[in-house]
C-alpha cells in the first residue's frame, strides 16, 4: 500500500530549574505536513504515517547530560503524548487528510542505569508512565466522537502557541462503541512545576442504558507511576529482587478505584474528579443494550 510518512518534533528545556516543553513546536511540524499532502489532490486520500513523532530528536541521549531528559521517567512525558497524540487526529480533521498513526521513536536499552533518562517506554524491563497512556489508548474503541466545554486551549491554540497561558491544558479524547465509551481526560501544562489539582466534571450524554460499569484508571504520582516509586526507594542502582518485583507492579495501568455500577439518568451521567498536573485518566464505562 501506498503511504507518506514525515517526522515532527518538539524541544524540551531547563528554565530556572523546570523543565519547559514546546507542544506547539511539534504541532505545527504536523499541520504544516498535513497542510502540504492537502495541497496535492492526488496524494490527499493516501495513508499518513507519522514516522517520529515525539517531543524532542536524541532518543539515546541521557538526562545525565541532557538534564531535561529526565522528564521522559515521570508523568510530563505522559501528559504531554496522551495530549498531543490527540491534537494530531483534531489537525488531520481539520485537513481533511487520511491520519492512520504515529510512531513514539523510542528503544531498548540494555544495561543501561535504571531510569537514566533515554526515550523508552521501560527501564530495566518496569514500565514507564508513558507506556500507560498507549495502555489506555489501547482501551478506547470505536468511533471518535465530539468533545466540548469550557476548555482553556483548543487544538489550534495549542499548535501555535503551546501550553504557556496561567490555566493548564484540561481537556479530552472520547471514543464509543456499541456497547461502551471511553473518554481520556489530561491536566497538561508545558512548564512541569507545582499546582494543585484542578476539579474536572465530565458529563457523558447518549447513554443507551440505565446503569453503566465504571473503570477510573489513573497516570500520576501515586498510580501507574513506576519512577515515583524508585525514587521513594532511594533510586537504587541495584534494586533487590523484592524491589523489582514492586517497581514491576507499580509500572502496570491502574485503577483509581474499584469497578462501579453508576446509574444514568435521561441518558446520561456526570462523573467528578479532582485531577493531578500531568495526571491522566481514563474514563471507560461498559453496558449491556
Amino acid at each position: 500500500m501506498d503511504f507518506i510518512a514525515f517526522h515532527a518534533k518538539g524541544s524540551p528545556r531547563v528554565v530556572d530549574g523546570t523543565v519547559q516543553m514546546d507542544m506547539g513546536r511539534q504541532l505545527r511540524d504536523i499541520s504544516k505536513g498535513f497542510e502540504i499532502v492537502a495541497s496535492f489532490e492526488p496524494f490527499k486520500s493516501l495513508p499518513i504515517i507519522i514516522g517520529e513523532s515525539d517531543p524532542e530528536g536524541c532518543a539515546a541521549c541521557s538526562m545525565q547530560d541532557y538534564p531535561e531528559n529526565a522528564y521522559r521517567n515521570g508523568t510530563l512525558y505522559s501528559s504531554y503524548t496522551a495530549a498531543s497524540f490527540a491534537r494530531k487526529y483534531a489537525l488531520a480533521d481539520h485537513f481533511d487528510v487520511n491520519f492512520l498513526g504515529a510512531v513514539s521513536w523510542s528503544f531498548e536499552f540494555e544495561d543501561q542505569p535504571w531510569f537514566n533518562g533515554y526515550r523508552d517506554l521501560s527501564t530495566n524491563g518496569v514500565n514507564k508512565p508513558v507506556l500507560n497512556v498507549f495502555r489506555m489508548y489501547g482501551l478506547m474503541r470505536g468511533d471518535r466522537v465530539e468533545v466540548s466545554g469550557d476548555l482553556a486551549y483548543d487544538y489550534l491554540t495549542v499548535r501555535d502557541k503551546s501550553v504557556r497561558g496561567d490555566k493548564p491544558d484540561i481537556n479530552a479524547l472520547a471514543a464509543t462503541d456499541k456497547d461502551e465509551i471511553a473518554v481520556m481526560v489530561w491536566n497538561y501544562h508545558d512548564n512541569d512545576g507545582p499546582a494543585p489539582a484542578s476539579p474536572v466534571e465530565v458529563t457523558i450524554e447518549g447513554i443507551p442504558a440505565a446503569q453503566a460499569l465504571l473503570y477510573h484508571y489513573r497516570i500520576d504520582k501515586e498510580h501507574s507511576n513506576s519512577y515515583e516509586v524508585w525514587k521513594k526507594m532511594g533510586s537504587p542502582q541495584n534494586p533487590t529482587a523484592e524491589q523489582i518485583e514492586t517497581l514491576e507492579k507499580a509500572g502496570q495501568l491502574q485503577l483509581l478505584s474499584s469497578p462501579e455500577w453508576i446509574k444514568i439518568k435521561q441518558g446520561q451521567v456526570i462523573i467528578p474528579m479532582f485531577l493531578p498536573r500531568q495526571g491522566v485518566s481514563l474514563l471507560k464505562l461498559d453496558w449491556q443494550r
